[in-house]
């Protein structure tokens, strides 16, 4: 492995001032999510579209960047199915640690940290979802404006169970309560981009706009500023992580993959069925004592009510056979914050 001289970072200086709200509350809430945010859509570019790149905020960040430390690697194309173009990549060399190629997850610079990918004790669990907050029901009781609590996390509650949440900038400003909610009931938030590109077909201008707006959605409506992202469909390379390393985030990947997210996506041939079979082999080869180097981190999204109902389905199992935990837990690392 490589010797590691990693690159120091500060927190990131290039947020506006938010509240610092209550980030350690005793008693995780119930019932209906109430609406109480004070973030307005107007100050944040169109969701779910590529945020643009000019203007007074990204340039602060674009300042904030040491750019002889993010590497010159081409940004990535795609094919005309829409996959990555990988036709002319050397897989051998594997020179840019392109994970979506080669599942590469140590960067070859030296100055930039390792994924996270695993958690190093044999029988944990780091438990995630993506691309969150759930899109919320409006509750059937129209005369009152508020929001049912999402299933999801009324389960992680009811089971005593914090997970790792991947929260899409997007969704965070869609429905930041429902981002407040989360962070009131332990759980865990890191970043996944304002509107889930894979990153290496962004420029670097654009890299900086994915997270930023994510930062910022999350900051104004949590409280806090994330040093953890995930990149959307694990699509990374030394120059992605060179931007968000120096906007205070660290890479988390993962080695068990539930491919739950197919079940609602059109054309997919994954039945309900090749999903619990995922989970089995785990539970399978944690009771067999097979792969039992380390533990693991899972990829589980809280996209549709499809997937919801596999991550209620298989936690109770889960947690039978693995110490399931949050990834900073299973890592022993502290919360993944910058305010202490």
């Amino acid at each position: 492995p490589i010797m590691r001289n990693i690159l120091p970072v500060e927190a990131p200086n290039f947020l506006p001032d938010f509240d610092t709200l209550n980030l350690f509350p005793r008693i995780p809430p119930k019932g209906p999510i109430l609406k109480k945010s004070k973030l307005q859509l107007k100050d944040y570019p169109p969701t779910w579209a590529t945020p643009p790149v000019d203007g007074p905020d990204i340039e602060k960040v674009l300042e904030s960047i040491d750019w002889e430390y993010v590497p010159n690697i081409p940004v990535r194309n795609s094919t005309s199915s829409g996959d990555l173009d990988m036709s002319k990549y050397d897989v051998l060399v594997d020179d840019s640690c392109w994970w979506s190629a080669t599942g590469c997850v140590e960067p070859k610079l030296d100055y930039l940290p390792v994924d996270i990918y695993e958690c190093p004790a044999p029988g944990h669990f780091g438990l995630t979802y993506d691309d969150g907050p759930m899109v919320p029901n409006k509750s059937e009781d129209s005369s009152s404006d508020s929001w049912e609590e999402p299933d999801l996390y009324k389960f992680l509650n009811e089971n005593d169970q914090k997970a790792t949440l991947f929260y899409v900038g997007s969704n965070v400003a869609l429905y930041p309560d429902i981002a407040k909610r989360a962070i009131d009931s332990g759980h865990d938030i890191c970043l996944h981009t304002w509107s889930h590109p894979p990153m290496t077909t962004r420029t670097n201008e654009q890299i900086v706009a994915e997270l930023y707006w994510n930062l910022r959605a999350i900051k104004e409506a949590t409280g806090i500023t994330s040093k953890c992202w995930r990149p959307p469909y694990g699509d990374v390379d030394d120059r992605v992580r060179g931007i968000a390393h120096q906007m205070g985030l660290r890479t988390v990947l993962w080695t068990r993959d539930s491919q739950d997210w197919q079940l609602d996506s059109p054309g997919s041939t994954l039945t309900p069925k090749d999903v619990d079979g995922y989970f089995e082999q785990w539970i399978a080869d944690q009771v067999a004592g097979k792969n039992n180097d380390n533990g693991h981190i899972g990829l589980q999204h809280e996209l549709s009510d499809t997937t919801v109902r596999v991550a209620m389905k298989w936690l109770p199992r889960m947690q039978e056979a693995f110490n399931v935990t949050t990834v900073h837990q299973c890592l022993k690392m502290e919360k993944p914050y910058w305010e202490s």
